[in-house]
């Protein structure tokens, strides 16, 4: 009997301490902010942890350089300060590690780092998560090897699902994010079509049990929010199945002006944020979190007129001209109320 109560008693105390509660969550701030940018090859000025020829082309030539990107870029952070954001084409966690540390020493803003190494041996990009509080989880997710051999899906070779909570007035609050940077161009449609079926049935679950489910990124996609057909990716990722039906998930680009809604220096919609339907909702019997406002920060990233052959000579730009990024950040607020 004393061995059996000592068996339980040790049982009640590991639930205590891994099973997620209200008291063991963060308190919410009074605005949750999160966004996506892609801070485009964000990859410092060593080259000894590059493999590809394209990583080490498109590497800061200097230290010089490298000190400026991050300085550069923790200011337009900075500037939106936000709970939590979704990076890509970032190189590998420790440059994320250095852009915290010029946050924290440069603005006072305090920023941890969610990373899993992704598996795009070309490019060498990755994804990440920088964050002010709320994390409990972060996974990468694969296909079993039955959906693989379907070829009705595309792995995601960098991306990374991370769920946090916050607690406000004694109710905890849960969001799931899925931070992806998909396949591009038109010789990446048909893989990203497949990558986009793939994200739809990861986010199945979270649906069916109508949980708190954002995903955002670089989709890459070459539609227009207002215009996309059935058949295309965001579609297909969003879970479309009819022009009038909702969808598993609703683009909240379609709540920015018409004239802010391109993301890239070229004029296209390559960045997103897509929310499931709760996230709209605002129950007026319990406190929820609801969305409040999205924007979209060109004014941050372009230094003087627009860069012309930004990609090719980027480092070769005055710092003074020399924009940011090629991508502006899309940022959405929410409140609990």
């Amino acid at each position: 009997m004393k061995n059996h109560f000592a068996a339980m008693t040790v049982i009640f105390l590991l639930l205590a301490l891994f099973s997620p509660s209200a008291s063991a969550a963060d308190p919410a701030p009074e605005n949750i902010v999160i966004g996506t940018w892609n801070i485009e090859w964000f990859f410092d000025h060593d080259q000894s942890d590059n493999e590809s020829a394209l990583a080490k082309k498109l590497s800061a030539p200097t230290q010089k350089d490298w000190d400026w990107r991050v300085t550069e870029t923790a200011k337009v952070i900075a500037a939106i300060n936000p709970t939590v954001l979704a990076l890509q084409e970032i190189e590998n966690e420790k440059v994320v590690q250095e852009l915290t540390k010029q946050l924290r020493d440069g603005h006072d803003q305090n920023y941890k780092v969610a990373f899993i190494q992704g598996r795009d041996t070309y490019t060498e990009q990755d994804v990440a998560l920088i964050y002010k509080s709320g994390l409990i989880h972060k996974e990468r997710r694969n296909q079993t090897d039955e959906m693989y051999e379907s070829k009705h899906y595309y792995n995601l070779s960098k991306h990374l699902f991370a769920t946090f909570q916050w607690t406000h007035q004694g109710n905890t609050h849960e969001i799931t994010l899925c931070n992806v940077h998909l396949r591009a161009g038109t010789r990446g449609e048909e893989p990203r079509l497949r990558q986009c079926r793939l994200i739809n049935y990861w986010i199945q679950p979270h649906i069916k049990k109508q949980e708190n489910i954002i995903v955002l990124g670089d989709i890459n996609t070459l539609c227009e929010c207002h215009e996309y057909a059935l058949d295309q990716d965001l579609a297909v990722l969003c879970g479309k199945k009819g022009s009038d039906q909702v969808g598993d998930l609703i683009d909240l680009h379609t709540k920015l002006k018409e004239s802010e809604r391109a993301t890239h220096m070229i004029g296209t919609q390559f960045d997103h944020i897509l929310v499931s339907p709760e996230l709209l909702k605002d129950s007026r019997e319990q406190s929820d979190l609801s969305f409040h406002s999205i924007e979209r920060r060109k004014d941050l990233v372009l230094r003087g007129k627009q860069d012309e052959d930004h990609y090719n000579i980027f480092y070769q730009i005055e710092e003074s001209e020399r924009d940011i990024s090629d991508h502006y950040p899309v940022i959405a607020t929410f409140k609990i109320k």
